[in-house]
């Protein structure tokens, strides 16, 4: 699995969400610009993005995720 597969496949089922995948094969590090995840309760969040993971977790494409939230303009501030 490529990042940018997996950076598609979530920009596409997280509407206003911009995403950002460094890593390949099963393991991934994501950073995920959006007011209105970074508004949420850190559960929340990661509840929001692994509802459209959990099937390639399931089947063993995607081994292990790492996730960082940012908002707009702390994502801004950052680069």
């Amino acid at each position: 699995m490529q990042a940018l597969e997996v950076r598609d496949f979530l920009q596409a089922r997280l509407p206003g969400v911009q995403v950002e995948v460094e890593g390949e094969g099963c393991n991934f590090q994501l950073n995920l610009i959006s007011d209105e995840l970074a508004s949420l309760s850190p559960v929340k969040r990661q509840q929001q993005v692994y509802a459209h993971l959990n099937a390639w977790i399931a089947d063993g494409s995607i081994h292990a995720v790492t996730m960082k939230f940012f908002s707009r303009a702390a994502w801004a501030a950052r680069t």
